[in-house]
């Protein structure tokens, strides 16, 4: 595989994790405003971004749909495989900001 596919996932990963702690934080801090609890709304904030941490990491719904359809009629596994991968990776980033998130909060994101 290319230098580029792993930089890209490399990439894809951290935006994922900046998606949900700068959303779940930027958040916590309308809440408080608000006058409601932040640490809890943190936690359920990154809980509601997840899937779309996902999408924002691997460029929107459509590149992805397009490559799944190229991998699978065309016959291009490689791009299948890549799509796979990338969205993978974006779950572990998706995954690791939940931790942070749970850990700062000291509350479980169910």
């Amino acid at each position: 595989m290319e230098e580029r596919f792993f930089s890209s996932m490399i990439q894809i990963y951290f935006i994922a994790l900046g998606v949900i702690v700068g959303g779940s934080l930027i958040g916590s801090i309308g809440s408080f405003a608000a006058g409601e609890p932040p640490l809890t709304m943190m936690s359920r904030i990154a809980k509601g971004l997840r899937i779309w941490a996902i999408v924002a990491a691997i460029g929107g719904t459509f590149d992805a749909i397009s490559n799944f359809e190229r991998g699978i009629y065309d016959g291009s596994t490689m791009d299948l495989i890549k799509q796979i991968l990338y969205i993978l990776s974006a779950m572990g980033g998706v995954q690791t900001a939940l931790m942070v998130i749970e850990w700062m909060t000291q509350e479980s994101i169910d």
